[in-house]
């Protein structure tokens, strides 16, 4: 049979076979456009993945960032599980450090759960998921554990016994006494100076003390020098100048020249009231019986010619020097027998301890009733243990205004 015939006897074969050639092309093209559009998407590079780094400055192990994760467009991360902490037992004073953000939490009042749900936060936050991805629901978040109840511990209150005591309080200055006084006579006193230093190295020396009268007026000039082989040295003078009264010797001035130092004056200005000083910028208030360091021997003379009486207990003066004032306060020791080139005498002895925090001396002083209360003896040991000591080898006496 030729083909002739059989396209006759079947007219419906050539449009089925064409139907199918046309359909099988169709196919054909379909799938190379789909596979030509899926080469071109491939040759797109994927969105850089960022990385997340963290600088820690404590001594906490770094943590290790989780490797990089190949997201397709079409899927989403799986979400991080946030696993509740287990309850821990604590009793005592640890259930109120734990309760309070103690030791161990990082950061008072958040605990372990909280830290590892921010945690999550971050790495959630440091990879980026595509808009048009849905992420599935978050799963509920766990009741958190009931938080142990803190056990009171009982605070046991502090005794009276135990509270620190009180600081004392400074101790007053001595009121200064008024005192009775008789001047003693106008007098030049030649006196013998032994001086060991204290290393032990000795001096011999004189000094000088006279005082005048002229109606009210007074003067009072001091001299105290070594010897130095033939020479005599001369170390300190003094001269101070006032008026007399009831209250004894009144000093309106004093000047002090010591070797090798510039001359100073102290000012005893009555009508204000205040003692100044050239060294210094002090001021002090003058009381009844303020004496300078010229007056103040003669002027516990006089104090012992008022009233003997008075010899007992201590006797204050605040005495001007030439820079400050201070109140110098004497124990009356009792009499004693001092040997001096006028012979065995009797005299009050006198002694002023030093002061801390105004003068680092000792100064002692002896007065002789039988040569009118004036000084016979002075003794002056210094902080560094160099001790001077001043005795009357000779007392001329004179009348109220001879010279």
């Amino acid at each position: 049979m030729t083909s002739t015939n059989v396209l006759v006897r079947h007219p419906r074969r050539p449009l089925v076979f064409g139907a199918l050639v046309v359909l099988l092309h169709l196919l054909v093209f379909d799938w190379l456009g789909g596979q030509l559009g899926r080469r071109r998407e491939d040759l797109v590079p994927a969105p850089p993945v960022p990385m997340l780094a963290q600088l820690i400055q404590t001594g906490a192990p770094v943590p290790v960032p989780p490797p990089a994760l190949d997201l397709s467009p079409k899927l989403a991360p799986p979400p991080l599980p946030s696993l509740p902490p287990e309850p821990v037992e604590v009793a005592g004073p640890a259930a109120d450090a734990a309760s309070a953000g103690g030791p161990g939490t990082g950061t008072a009042g958040v605990t372990d759960s909280g830290g590892a749900t921010a945690a999550a936060g971050e790495l959630e936050r440091a990879i980026p998921i595509p808009a048009d991805v849905q992420s599935p629901a978050p799963a509920p978040a766990p009741a958190p554990a009931p938080a142990p109840v803190p056990v009171p511990v009982p605070v046991e209150a502090a005794s009276p016994a135990e509270a620190p005591p009180a600081a004392p309080a400074p101790a007053p200055e001595p009121e200064q006494r008024r005192y009775k006084v008789e001047l003693p006579p106008p007098a030049d006193i030649t006196l013998d100076v032994a001086r060991i230093d204290a290393d032990g190295t000795r001096w011999s020396g004189e000094a000088r003390l006279s005082w005048r009268r002229t109606g009210a007026a007074y003067r009072i000039d001091v001299e105290a020098g070594i010897r130095v082989v033939f020479a005599r040295v001369n170390l300190l003078t003094l001269a101070s100048e006032g008026t007399v009264g009831d209250e004894g010797f009144v000093p309106i001035s004093m000047t002090e020249k010591r070797r090798g130092r510039a001359m100073t004056a102290t000012h005893f200005n009555r009508k204000d009231g205040v003692l100044t000083f050239s060294a210094s910028q002090a001021r002090v208030a003058l009381v009844p019986g303020t004496q300078d360091k010229a007056s103040l021997p003669l002027q516990l003379a006089a104090i012992g010619r008022g009233d003997p009486r008075q010899m007992s207990g201590n006797i204050d003066i605040l005495v001007g020097e030439d820079r400050d004032a201070n109140v110098f306060s004497f124990t009356v020791a009792g009499q004693e027998q001092i040997d001096t080139r006028l012979g065995r005498l009797l005299a009050w002895h006198l002694v002023r301890p030093p002061k801390p925090g105004s003068y680092h001396s000792r100064l002692e002083v002896w007065l002789a009733p039988g040569y009118g209360w004036l000084p016979v003896q002075i003794r002056n040991v210094e902080a560094s243990g160099a001790v001077t000591t001043q005795t009357a080898s000779n007392i001329v006496m004179k009348e109220p205004g001879s010279q």
